[in-house]
């Protein structure tokens, strides 16, 4: 499943997230720190969905109430919300 999420509070502008039987297949971001963007992308590429939600959710990015991991996290759950109705 390919899904394109539109972040919330932080300075990346798209997400696009492809999984496949439950396992986070690609992860690419438009906009934001792309250094770092990359080596998240990098580091959950073939992770369980649920492992990466678990890591990744609650992170902030300085005094923000999110940040691009949280973000992931979101859009993941999200994604698995809409694949269910």
């Amino acid at each position: 499943m390919t899904y394109t999420y539109r972040p919330r509070g932080v300075c990346s502008q798209m997400m696009e997230i492809e999984t496949e039987d439950g396992v986070l297949k690609s992860f690419t971001v438009m906009g934001g720190c792309d250094g770092n963007l990359q080596g998240i992308a990098r580091l959950v590429e073939g992770m369980p969905v649920d492992e990466v939600i678990q890591r990744l959710e609650g992170i902030r990015c300085g005094f923000k109430d999110t940040s691009c991991p949280d973000q992931l996290a979101r859009a993941l759950k999200a994604m698995r919300a809409e694949a269910e109705a």
